[in-house]
């Protein structure tokens, strides 16, 4: 499963199999350790064993952030998490079987051998900065080349199973399919092939997740002449069919049930993983301009459906990825500008509740009967990352609102202690923060304090590994989860790569008392 096969290419780069399998690698420290007095380990595979290497990004590393990071530990921290997609996950590229020029991306989330959608769009994000391209001969540089095999492949998917969050690897990789053992408790509608998918929970932000792939590779590369090609077009009228489809409320107008286009249901004890209602989930109010979601990005279910941040996040990414549509098919760019902004309109006359302590804030899920979740949980999208997900600025009086609501003992899964005061979530329980909250409240921050308090906070809740977890426990940083996630190390790299540009001066400072 190590080896990166770039089938049908003639190019082949196998990793040797006598490398660790990097889940056992993250949970020891390895030298050379850091000068700081964390003493952080060296949690990089050796160059033969990481599966996708990029010199520039070791160049950044090595040069650009080792003159502008300070703090020694600081900076291992920067060198093990930034570079950990790249390293570790990229376990096959190549092209498709059908297309010689179509590339193919296959990247897990980390120590779940599967893609997962939201996890892979996020994990590139985090190398945006260095896309180039296109150049004379259209292809740009290799990291464009990733971002096109990651978009391509994504929309295989989305196009076969719309519904669906995590998928095995393309059958052109030759790889084996991970197997789930619970997959047998799983009842889907429509059902699904596990020979394509990992994993079928529809999430509102998975589908919004392949928009914001596209406009990442978009922005950065300009390469407009790509999304004419590969059936790209194609994959967003599956999504636009896909959620209209999800816009249809409980009740049709004479009172009776109308059809659920999914459902799911699993055999388990936990109430975030099962759906209510036979696996419909709770009623809601249908032509209020917003899209269902029966789960979180925390792959937790949602207790209303109308899930607010990843409305955000569709609307922002649909409205912007219009432009890009506008020269393959204008009326398809109309209709997803109109849909963009009708979801808007129903953040605004359903989202918005009033807080006794807050004033106005957004609620984090509704049902269009004015039933509201007020909450926020730490995977993104969140209500803290609402101007990381460009759906509104940091100084909107909503936001600022909510922020301040969020950071507060008000949410009841914000966790606080001597280690991590972060937003935490369902997932894992209270009392265990998330250090992606952390990396994304410093992140939406103008405040240098706020900022230096969360690098602080940062550094010691690694549990002396040198890396992010998935979460912590906000008073004893040695109790974690997820030695290897490759998120949420990827996020920590794009924030400390975001502060050089914006506060480079918090990176010159010693964080060693």
């Amino acid at each position: 499963m190590r080896s990166i096969l770039l089938a049908l290419a003639g190019v082949a780069a196998a990793i040797p199999s006598d490398c660790p399998g990097y889940t056992q690698y993250a949970e020891t420290r390895h030298p050379p350790y850091s000068a700081g007095k964390r003493n952080f380990p060296f949690q990089r595979p050796e160059e033969r064993c990481r599966t996708h290497p990029i010199p520039e990004v070791e160049r950044i590393i090595n040069d650009d952030m080792k003159s502008a990071i300070k703090d020694p530990d600081l900076h291992r921290l920067f060198e093990n998490t930034w570079p950990n997609t790249l390293d570790t996950t990229v376990l096959w590229k190549g092209v498709s079987a059908e297309n010689a020029n179509e590339e193919l991306s296959f990247i897990i989330t980390g120590d779940i051998n599967a893609m997962w959608l939201r996890d892979s769009a996020n994990q590139l994000q985090s190398y945006k900065s260095i896309i180039h391209g296109p150049s004379d001969d259209g292809t740009g540089n290799d990291m464009a080349s990733l971002f096109r095999g990651a978009i391509n492949l994504q929309g295989r998917y989305i196009r076969q199973f719309p519904h669906c969050n995590a998928f095995q690897p393309p059958p052109e990789s030759g790889m084996g399919h991970a197997k789930r053992s619970i997959e047998k408790r799983d009842e889907v509608k429509p059902p699904y092939k596990s020979s394509v998918v990992f994993e079928c929970k529809y999430e509102l932000d998975s589908l919004a997740a392949f928009l914001q792939l596209s406009w990442d590779y978009y922005e950065a590369s300009g390469d407009r002449a790509f999304f004419g090609k590969f059936a790209w077009a194609d994959t967003v009228r599956t999504i636009l069919k896909t959620v209209k489809e999800l816009m249809i409320g409980t009740y049709a107008t004479d009172g009776s049930i109308n059809e659920s286009p999914y459902t799911w249901q699993r055999q388990s004890t936990r109430s975030t993983e099962t759906v209510a209602n036979n696996g419909h989930g709770d009623p809601v109010k249908g032509g209020v301009g917003l899209i269902r979601s029966f789960f979180r990005p925390s792959d937790d279910a949602c207790v209303y459906q109308y899930l607010i941040p990843a409305n955000m996040m569709f609307s922002r990414y649909l409205g912007s990825c219009a432009d890009i549509m506008r020269s393959i098919d204008g009326d398809l760019a109309d209709e997803m500008a109109d849909i963009a902004a009708n979801i808007v309109q129903g953040i605004n006359n359903h989202a918005v509740v009033r807080h006794p302590e807050f004033g106005n804030i957004y609620a984090y899920e509704s049902d269009g009967y004015f039933s509201r979740g007020v909450m926020d949980d730490a995977n993104l999208p969140s209500l803290l990352s609402i101007p990381h997900l460009g759906y509104e600025n940091s100084s909107s009086t909503v936001y600022q609102n909510t922020r301040k609501f969020v950071l507060s003992t008000a949410n009841p899964y914000y966790a606080w202690g001597p280690v991590l005061n972060a937003t935490g979530g369902p997932h894992l329980g209270p009392g265990r923060g998330w250090p992606m909250a952390v990396i994304m409240q410093i992140m939406t921050s103008d405040d240098d304090d706020e900022i230096e308090n969360g690098i602080r906070q940062l550094l010691g809740s690694t549990g002396s590994l040198g890396l992010i977890h998935e979460t912590v426990s906000s008073h004893n940083e040695h109790q974690w989860s997820r030695p290897w996630f490759a998120w949420a190390n990827g996020l920590f790299g794009q924030m400390i790569l975001d502060l050089k540009k914006r506060k480079p001066h918090l990176l010159s400072r010693s964080y060693q008392n």
